[in-house]
């Protein structure tokens, strides 16, 4: 008998994906924590940083060389990672609000969420303006404004308000581009002028004078006007109005000024000094409500209060997780002091850079140079830790440790009681639950019984579908919600609505409160999907099991003179296919860690758009037989309905939609775990058996996939322009349907 895993008992929820929160990531992924679940929230999926921005403003780094892939590090950490914005937390409830998901609980939670620009007291600022920060935001303006220059054309007036660091670098690193992006245009090139401004009397006013004298001889030869004692006071479309009454034409105003704090911490009751930003202690906790912690610009350290610059949000990484390890782990945190003085690296945009440390500054022709070249060093160095990722062994929890955490809570249930989850905590869990009445359901949820029991409408029957699998992303309630898509599908592609579901949740071991937690959000989550088509859920299954798997029978009712067939294919019909494919290459490539972020993100936001819409739409324009493609992939799913229908298919390899990523991972050998299978099934149905393996995903198996229809294919262009405005804007052309060789079996021919 093995020794059960360790239960979840505690949640860690880091908020904000900055230059802490990925340490802090990297070294939990290294050495997790037993019984601690943790999950990152983030509304970016590749979070820049911050060193490299000149870099990448300059030219000298891709966008891909100058973020992290939060996908790949969540997934090392073993982490939940949710793609939101934060709009609240309550300390004492112990929750978090989010923008596009209920609120979520932690035990421990940690804030990381970088710093904005604070525009307050600056009429216009705030609409007429660009803050550097959040840099997601910028980067967009950017890709913009460099777009303009390429294309050539009028004038180009660009002030960058703030001469700190951030600002000195980042106008000299546009002027160094955008002059480079103006000669090798093919078109009349851009006049252009830059501006810098400081309500100070200095630049750079918190480095040595040596410092600021090399910057502003530097600005001064390459033609920046910078304005002193300029203080802003109003931005308008195109101008700039200083407190003096001058008044500045600009095209494009980027503002770098001093550090203001996200609106939303205002409202959470945490302690936060003048300017809005978290209290902490020596140990990075909230002075106020110390199982909150807080790092990076966000944080100001009482005891310590030091400038926002991102180094200081680096190391504050390795103290941050070991208090988060001892506060797990029952023990009291450490003092953590921050350095006073720090190496500061500043680049001009051309590969050259001024280094100082306290009284010491590097700079001159030769030293320029090599300070950019170590400045480049130090900060590839950093991103190459969250690049790539050692393989850990299993963890091995010894069974003292395995007793000792479990103590306080209840044992894994028997396999005499079925693993049951018990009675109270999914009785709390379902008590939140609410859904649309039907006459057709005499009993479920609302009444619950031994059994549900339904009735059938008169002229209407029942059609039944079940589906079942284990979870293969870390955030339940997006699994919930794609695993309902799922097994919904079958329901669409038979031409009937949803009427009711019964649920089997397999849960993890966990305290009963992160199992009433759990299921909640699970039941929430697929109740969501469910009702907005009018079906409701009716009961279910909870157990117990070593991981979370999901899974729901589902009935549907239809006319029996509507309902679509794999059997009614007829020659001549048009295929179309309404969803990309790929998702189960790109599913088995996140589990490895080779999948970037965006890449997941867009394939998990393809499995949990429904089929409703895009089978009703189909119906109208006429399909004749119908099926979603799922785990047998297309050419699986394909051969059925051509076997039934007894005809042969055409196929348009080049037609064939595919998710973002899919073919790159496809042609690098990663394949999902069922891809054999399905090649050994589907490749006989081939009219070349051997031409499987240029089409690998044509055998890829789906999650949620899309429908496959035939339809007139008279049809096809209305039917595939209402699908697009209907929300398949990939949904496309992908065959015919031609008879049947009398002196073969129905076959797939690929060209």
């Amino acid at each position: 008998m093995q020794t059960p895993a360790i239960p979840i008992v505690q949640d860690l929820v880091l908020i904000g994906g900055g230059h802490t929160h990925v340490g802090v990531l990297k070294s939990l992924g290294m050495k997790p924590v037993p019984g601690l679940r943790v999950t990152l929230i983030c509304r970016d999926i590749l979070t820049p940083y911050s060193g490299m921005l000149p870099g990448y403003i300059a030219g000298h780094y891709s966008h891909d060389e100058c973020h992290i892939d939060l996908g790949p590090l969540t997934a090392f950490a073993g982490a939940r990672f949710i793609h939101d914005e934060v709009t609240g937390l309550d300390p004492d409830a112990q929750t978090i609000t989010l923008a596009d998901r209920p609120p979520l609980s932690f035990d421990i939670s940690s804030i990381n969420i970088g710093s904005a620009p604070n525009l307050q007291g600056v009429e216009g600022a705030a609409q007429f303006t660009t803050p550097v920060k959040p840099i997601s935001g910028f980067t967009a303006r950017w890709e913009t404004l460099l777009s303009r220059v390429q294309a050539g054309g009028d004038g180009l007036h660009i002030g960058v308000v703030g001469a700190g660091a951030g600002g000195v670098e980042l106008i000299l690193s546009l002027q160094h581009r955008l002059m480079q992006a103006t000669k090798a245009a093919q078109t009349a090139p851009t006049q252009m002028s830059f501006h810098l401004f400081q309500a100070r009397s200095t630049i750079l006013p918190t480095l040595p004078e040596r410092v600021r004298q090399k910057f502003t001889d530097i600005l001064a030869e390459r033609g920046i006007e910078t304005h002193l004692n300029c203080r802003i006071r109003e931005a308008r479309k195109g101008l700039l109005i200083a407190e003096d009454g001058q008044e500045f034409a600009l095209d494009e105003v980027l503002w770098t000024t001093r550090a203001g704090a996200q609106n939303w911490l205002q409202e959470t009751g945490l302690a936060l000094d003048d300017t809005g930003f978290v209290q902490v202690d020596d140990m990075l906790r909230s002075t106020s409500h110390p199982h909150i912690f807080a790092a990076g610009d966000i944080a100001h350290v009482v005891n310590h209060p030091r400038e926002k610059a991102g180094v200081f949000a680096v190391r504050q990484a390795p103290p941050l997780t070991r208090n988060i390890r001892r506060v797990a782990q029952g023990l009291p945190p450490r003092s953590f002091k921050p350095q006073r003085s720090f190496l500061t690296l500043i680049s001009t945009g051309d590969k050259y850079a001024v280094g100082s440390k306290g009284p010491i500054t590097i700079s001159g022709d030769w030293a320029g140079k090599w300070v950019w070249r170590w400045k480049d060093h130090i900060d590839r160095k950093f991103m190459n830790k969250f690049k790539e990722f050692p393989t850990m062994p299993t963890s091995s929890i010894p069974p003292d440790a395995a007793i000792g955490m479990a103590a306080a809570f209840e044992p894994m249930p028997c396999g005499g009681c079925g693993a049951k989850i018990g009675a109270e905590i999914l009785s709390s869990a379902l008590k939140g639950i609410t859904q649309p009445p039907r006459d057709d359901i005499l009993t479920g949820l609302d009444a619950p019984d031994d059994a549900a029991i339904l009735s059938v409408p008169e002229g209407m029957v029942q059609v039944q579908s079940i589906d079942h699998f284990r979870s293969f992303i870390s955030d339940p309630r997006v699994f919930a919600e794609i695993a309902m898509v799922h097994a919904l599908g079958d329901i669409w592609a038979m031409g009937a609505e949803p009427q009711a579901a019964l649920a089997m949740v397999t849960l993890p071991p966990m305290s009963p409160e992160k199992h009433r937690e759990t299921l909640a959000e699970i039941m929430d989550a697929a109740c969501t999907i469910l009702n907005a088509h009018g079906g409701v859920i009716i009961g279910g299954h909870t157990a117990e099991g070593p991981e979370l798997a999901l899974g729901f029978a589902v009935t549907g009712l239809v006319n029996p003179a509507h309902i679509l067939r794999k059997s009614g294919l007829a020659e001549g019909n048009a295929l179309i296919l309404t969803k990309p494919l790929g998702t189960g290459v790109l599913m088995a490539a996140a589990m490895q860690g080779k999948a970037q972020g965006p890449w997941v993100e867009a394939a998990l936001q393809s499995m949990k758009q429904d089929n409703a819409s895009s089978a009703c739409l189909l119906r109208k324009f006429g399909a004749t037989a119908m099926t979603d493609v799922t785990g047998f992939g297309l050419i699986g799913h394909l051969g059925e309905m051509i076997t039934a229908s007894g005809v042969s298919a055409k196929l348009d390899a080049q037609a064939m939609p595919y998710l973002t990523g899919a073919k790159t991972l496809a042609n690098a050998g990663i394949a999902s775990t069922l891809m054999p299978s399905n090649v050994k099934s589907g490749a006989p149905l081939l009219a070349k058996p051997d031409s499987y393996t240029s089409y690998p995903l044509l055998f890829d198996p789906q999650t949620a996939g899309g429908l496959m229809a035939g339809i007139p294919s008279e049809a096809v262009p209305a039917c595939l322009e209402a699908l697009a405005e209907a929300g398949s804007p990939t949904a496309a052309l992908i065959g015919t349907i031609v008879p049947a060789d009398q002196a073969n079996d129905p076959c797939i021919d690929i060209s």
